[in-house]
């Protein structure tokens, strides 16, 4: 089976991420999606509070260094990690994570799940991470 559609997703939530662009990233979910960032907070429901929680969360973010593991692809469920390195708010940041997906036919989004940590500093990840 192939999985590049899933690599082609995550791809593009990666360059909306870089580049701080809420637009492209709404473009990637459905409109009733369902987006958690974090296991304590309320989840996002729809395209209107995913782009709203974009523009907010990466305008004060630059120079994202963002990589992505190898996706697991089970249907239309995808986990895979990230690790991101950057600027936020003037503070040197490492962020490593892990997005837990859920796709409609079409490729849209309708569920993230993501799971991440926030640690001082820029962290290169560790060895054979991503695989």
């Amino acid at each position: 089976m192939d999985d590049g559609w899933a690599r082609e997703w995550i791809d593009a939530y990666g360059d909306a991420w870089r580049h701080g662009d809420d637009e492209a990233v709404a473009d990637l979910f459905t409109a009733d999606a369902v987006y958690t960032s974090q296991p304590f907070r309320p989840p996002l429901t729809g395209v209107e509070e995913i782009r709203d929680y974009w523009r907010i969360s990466t305008s004060t973010q630059e120079d994202v260094d963002l990589r992505f593991g190898e996706p697991v692809v089970v249907r239309n469920r995808v986990v895979v990690e990230w690790w991101a390195r950057m600027r936020d708010g003037g503070r040197e940041v490492t962020l490593p994570g892990c997005l837990m997906l859920r796709f409609r036919a079409g490729g849209r989004c309708e569920e993230l799940r993501e799971y991440w940590h926030e640690e001082d500093g820029r962290h290169a990840p560790p060895e054979g991470w991503g695989r």
